[in-house]
């Protein structure tokens, strides 16, 4: 990047949309911090690179954006993020000011490789489950975590934070708060439901100490576990199982049970029920994963694979 690209300021009126803009999005759809930041970063990059050529951030054609995608280097993701932003912030533009014309209307897409989630074989779950030693007060609430996760399709955020009153044993379901505050209710199984009754018999109270914390799975100080805690046992239970560290992420147990029920003829829109997507086509990815371990089957078994 050339120099006076890295030191023009941007003007006044661009810092001032860029506030304006970030204001609006999240007020509208809550997002994270981490997401304003990077539009930020983005824009005031692009405010940048304009200001040294004499333009504006405001004023900007849609050769300038594409020549300022033609001028960065990196990766399809951090195009396509860049792209993102600034479809994001010039349609606000447009919604903001009549006869505004959007310089990103007609800039092409880059096309995104697919990244299919990872799932673990059945017999590789069955001795994840295994792994844990459920003589120990720790080791049988990760039992009954793992057991939970594998059978109802967690999000790793939505088990961490489970409320003791989200469990209805008697019916054997979960009243789960998902994305964007939507409760959905998933069944249990019973496979799960023991493990978690005798997690709640003999372990939480042990870990509550004589407390009343609202979480459901504890940590060994007695307070709600995190999502760093939760990754941490299950590496260490999949590392000890002979499972690569590579093979296993926080959400190994959700795509391995969305997989898996598709492997044995579960219904598409009523796993997209299960998983708590808003969107079908969220959903479809799994059958694609499910494809490809056929594909794997057939090339290894068939004579003529």
């Amino acid at each position: 990047m050339k120099k006076e690209e890295t030191t023009a300021s941007i003007a006044d009126a661009d810092a001032a949309s860029i506030d304006a803009f970030l204001e609006r999005v999240w007020s509208e759809d809550g997002l994270a911090d981490r997401t304003l930041e990077a539009y930020r970063r983005d824009l005031e990059a692009l405010a940048r690179w304009l200001a040294a050529r004499g333009r504006s951030l405001r004023d900007a054609r849609r050769e300038d954006v594409s020549a300022y995608h033609g001028s960065q280097h990196g990766a399809i993701r951090s195009m396509a993020r860049r792209q993102s932003s600034f479809r994001r912030y010039y349609g606000f533009r447009a919604r903001e000011q009549a006869g505004f014309e959007d310089p990103t209307l007609l800039i092409e897409r880059p096309r995104m490789p697919r990244s299919l989630p990872k799932a673990l074989a059945e017999r590789e779950i069955e001795a994840l489950l295994n792994a844990p030693d459920t003589d120990g007060t720790l080791g049988l609430r990760d039992r009954a975590m793992l057991e939970l996760m594998y059978a109802s399709g967690l999000r790793v955020s939505e088990l961490v934070e489970l409320p003791l009153v989200a469990l209805n044993p008697r019916q054997g379901v979960l009243r789960v708060t998902g994305k964007g505050g939507k409760d959905r209710l998933v069944p249990v199984g019973e496979v799960a439901l023991g493990y978690i009754e005798s997690y709640l018999a003999a372990a939480r109270p042990a870990l509550a100490k004589g407390r009343q914390p609202a979480a459901l799975f504890l940590s060994r100080r007695g307070e709600g576990m995190t999502r760093q805690m939760f990754w941490t046992l299950v590496k260490r239970h999949a590392l000890k199982v002979g499972i690569q560290a590579k093979r296993i992420s926080p959400h190994v147990l959700r795509h391995s049970f969305a997989t898996h029920l598709l492997n044995h003829g579960a219904d598409l829109r009523a796993l997209q029920m299960l998983l708590g997507h808003s969107a079908l086509s969220t959903t479809q990815i799994y059958t694609l994963v499910a494809k490809e371990g056929l594909k794997r089957l057939h090339a290894r078994h068939h004579p003529r694979g």
